[in-house]
């Protein structure tokens, strides 16, 4: 377990690197949950993230499905205080400890 952790860990820290995001529907539009803001976002298939979703055991039907790795939520959208300096994204599924979110489109905030 520790090993995947590391190797999880040591995958994401890889991820970090600074991209554009690309600008989407508004940050209202998203209905499955808060805007999240994510260091990266690409295909489930990407060598990046396939052998991240292997790891911890998820599996996709469709491999051209949008990733976000390691993000957090962004709660109050409009205030002063939210931004994000990475992908704003509306993700389907958030239910993996902000590790990864699955089915992330852009937003703009």
């Amino acid at each position: 377990m520790q090993f995947k952790l590391a190797f999880v860990s040591a995958a994401l820290a890889t991820l970090a690197v600074a991209t554009p995001a690309p600008r989407g529907e508004p940050a209202s539009s998203c209905t499955t949950g808060p805007v999240q803001c994510c260091d990266s976002v690409q295909s489930a298939s990407s060598t990046a993230v396939a052998p991240i979703l292997a790891l911890l055991g998820i599996v996709l039907q469709d491999l051209n499905v949008q990733v976000g790795l390691t993000c957090s939520p962004i709660t109050v959208i409009g205030a002063s205080g939210s931004s994000c300096s990475a992908q704003a994204v509306c993700c389907e599924d958030n239910s993996h400890g902000g590790l990864i979110s699955i089915g992330c489109a852009p937003v703009t905030l």
